[in-house]
């Protein structure tokens, strides 16, 4: 299924879908991707303000041999990026070390292992809100916390270039620029010794592509996006479906 243009409907209208779509990939995680040990909870207080998507451990290792077991689509090393849509950026090292005495996050329930967030118009309509969202997803980062951010929505005066942009820049000096004719981002960032971006640019009516999201060192399950968002479109009420189409 195409990715639908929200930004052509009121914000409640696509909240109702974002909400869906979160539980979605929250179940969809916690159905057989993550490794034993590891769970996905929705909107959980981790500090600062509240991610979408958790993913937490209980035990202190995850590891091939237990996601063998247990039937985990777990990966290591690098994705397969897609070389005509995909950019894989990797930050300065030398940046990295200078703030590398963020903060740590953890959770009451164990440790965080990944975050998943995604972008509501909320996040894009002032300076506070884009800043706020900004700044949580570096101090995460620099907290050892890796992340996927899911940006549906166009780019804003704000955010000409899109969240990712404006995230990497926090990050190191290396520029991104966004394809004119795919003006959507995911992004998945791996928050090792060297923080490395791997951002896929797409556009409304294209099919949503599987993102990495990085668990311990180069250990990813791959989101099925494309999936998890059929899912929620396929319970959608027609009335809404019929706003967006």
């Amino acid at each position: 299924m195409p990715m639908h243009d929200w930004s052509q409907v009121k914000p409640g209208t696509y909240h109702n879908f974002h909400y869906r779509w979160i539980a979605s990939i929250m179940d969809r995680l916690n159905a057989g991707l993550l490794p034993a040990g590891c769970f996905a909870m929705a909107e959980q207080v981790i500090g600062g303000p509240e991610p979408d998507v958790v993913t937490l451990k209980l035990s202190d290792d995850v590891d091939e041999a237990t996601a063998a077991k247990t039937g985990a689509a777990i990966a290591v090393a690098e994705p397969q990026a897609k070389p005509v849509t995909s950019v894989v950026m990797k930050a300065d090292i030398e940046r990295y070390a200078a703030k590398a005495n963020r903060i740590v996050i953890r959770h009451e329930l164990g440790k965080v292992l990944a975050v998943v967030e995604l972008v509501s118009p909320g996040n894009k309509n002032s300076v506070h809100g884009i800043r706020s969202l900004v700044e949580k997803a570096a101090d995460l980062l620099f907290g050892g916390i890796n992340l996927l951010i899911l940006d549906p929505l166009p780019p804003t005066p704000r955010d000409p270039n899109g969240i990712h942009a404006l995230i990497w820049n926090e990050i190191t000096d290396d520029p991104f620029e966004l394809p004119a004719d795919r003006p959507l981002t995911f992004a998945a960032y791996q928050a090792g010794p060297v923080k490395t971006a791997y951002v896929e640019p797409f556009a409304v009516g294209s099919k949503l592509p599987d993102m990495p999201l990085f668990l311990t060192g180069d250990r990813y399950v791959s989101v099925p996006l494309e999936e998890t968002y059929q899912t929620t479109w396929n319970v959608l009420p027609k009335e809404l479906q019929r706003l967006v189409e």
